[in-house]
């Protein structure tokens, strides 16, 4: 028996497969990407063709990811550098009390497993965020990062 909570708003490319146990809504997702169980991606999230996204992986609204792109398992990525759960009369917060701050992965990138990506930044093509980073600025194109905070380790020699 299959687990899929799949909304009707999500957009599938052609051949992706999806594991079981998924909750996928308000997304779009490319040809001949590969998703992996326990994985959320919320609404106005995207992920590209040729994607493979590991088990436990979380994709938060506002999260960009283009082509090509490999995800760990475990990955977390967030859109809100100073969450707050009520608002400054003290009710719960609603949409209306934050704005989605916005995240790019970019085309071949990969993110190690556990990683952790904070809002308002681009892993630029080709990087590699090393298992276990916490990345807090921008990922400079063809360039390993790694730690926490991730920080420049070397150039990726093409």
């Amino acid at each position: 028996m299959r687990f899929l909570s799949i909304a009707d708003d999500v957009k599938l490319g052609e051949n992706v497969k999806l594991a079981d146990f998924i909750n996928l809504y308000g997304c779009a997702i490319g040809n001949d990407t590969k998703i992996g169980t326990f994985v959320e991606i919320q609404k106005n999230a995207s992920v590209g063709k040729n994607c493979k996204i590991q088990s436990h992986t979380f994709i938060c609204e506002g999260v960009a990811i283009e082509d090509n792109v490999f995800i760990g398992h475990s990955v977390t990525f967030t859109n809100d550098k100073y969450p707050r759960a009520t608002n400054a009369g003290g009710a719960l917060q609603t949409e209306a009390d934050w704005k989605v701050e916005k995240t790019v992965v970019k085309k071949g990138a990969t993110i190690g497993s556990g990683s952790t990506i904070l809002s308002n930044l681009t892993i630029g093509e080709n990087a590699i965020v090393g298992a276990g980073s916490v990345v807090t600025k921008d990922v400079p194109p063809n360039t390993i990062v790694a730690g926490n905070p991730a920080k420049i380790r070397r150039s990726i020699d093409k």
